[in-house]
């Protein structure tokens, strides 16, 4: 008998290899998926702008890094001596106007170099629901910063806008970089704060949207990662404790689904070795300094310099390296 439905069939002619470049940006679901490519060791900028949960603040993001649009220093605010952007995540910070500004610019810059040369650009979108500024002509803002509810107007984000937004985006990023590869994800994060029906909603909004531009733009793809927790999984056991993240067994289950859409058979065999490279990297040794123990490293250490041909592993051969001269 079954007793679920799983999606089986995720395909792409679009390959990523053991050189690839990935940036993601989007919601608290890129951060994850950008740390697990990091963990397999693959080049990686992962959610350099924080948390940014709408599809418009993404967009204005990455205009930025394109130079398409400036930074605007009324959008800047101060709390308890602490400078923030209502563009920007509260992890982009400064203790003075100044100080802020240059790291905003500092990130900007950080993206542009990726821009220009990564494989993958990967955009999760987590909700429709939007915060425009009041005082300052209905401007959209990524981030409240924690200001005064009544500071704001709350907006639900309809399918054409977010079309016409990326289509304005598209021809720009395409420009920087012809080889770029876009993938769209909606996160599979559930926004209780908007109400369960709100949350439907919001997330119907983004999947529609992400129908269209992968029917209309080419090197634009879909990975159903919400679908995957959703209609998949489909189980509160597969969620933390706060029931609107998933859990680590479903971020993981996730990712070996993306893997298996997305990587070549290089990568896919590289992946099999480095897991059990990592497991040895993790490996808390009852009896250290033993020759079992010293033998074990060396193992370890050749496995390590082997695979250093294909990608870099200089700072695991480091580690092994001085913990043999340890002993």
């Amino acid at each position: 008998m079954l007793f679920r439905t799983e999606i089986e069939s995720i395909n792409s002619d679009f390959k990523i290899g053991i050189d690839s470049q990935i940036l993601t940006v989007g919601s608290c679901f890129s951060e994850v998926m950008g740390g697990k490519f990091i963990e397999n060791k693959q080049q990686t900028l992962s959610n350099p702008f924080g948390t940014v949960f709408n599809p418009l603040s993404i967009s204005r993001l990455l205009r930025f890094a394109l130079g398409l649009e400036s930074i605007d220093e009324a959008l800047v605010i101060e709390n308890q001596g602490v400078w923030l952007h209502y563009d920007f995540h509260s992890s982009i910070w400064g203790k003075s106007k100044t100080e802020l500004l240059e790291n905003c610019s500092r990130k900007i810059s950080e993206v542009k170099d990726w821009l220009q040369k990564t494989d993958v650009l990967m955009l999760t979108f987590g909700t429709a629901y939007c915060y425009f500024l009041k005082d300052y002509d209905l401007r959209l803002v990524s981030n409240c910063h924690k200001m005064p509810a009544s500071h704001f107007t709350k907006a639900l984000l309809d399918v054409p806008r977010i079309i016409d937004d990326f289509e304005t985006l598209y021809d720009s990023l395409l420009e920087l970089n012809q080889k770029l590869y876009i993938i769209l994800t909606v996160s599979p994060v559930r926004h209780t704060r908007d109400t369960l029906e709100g949350n439907q909603v919001s997330k119907s909004v983004l999947r529609l949207s992400t129908y269209y531009l992968t029917e209309h733009f080419k090197n634009v793809s879909y990975f159903p990662a919400f679908e995957i927790m959703l209609d998949d999984l489909r189980d509160y056991r597969f969620y933390k404790p706060d029931l609107i993240h998933p859990n680590e067994q479903a971020e993981n289950y996730i990712y070996e689904k993306f893997a298996s859409a997305y990587f070549d058979k290089e990568l896919t065999g590289f992946l099999k070795i480095w897991q059990s490279i990592r497991m040895g990297l993790n490996h808390k040794p009852q009896y250290i300094g033993t020759v079992s123990h010293q033998r074990f490293l060396e193992e370890l250490l050749g496995k390590l310099l082997k695979l250093n041909l294909k990608i870099d592993l200089s700072a695991e051969i480091l580690k092994i390296k001085s913990e043999l001269n340890t002993f």
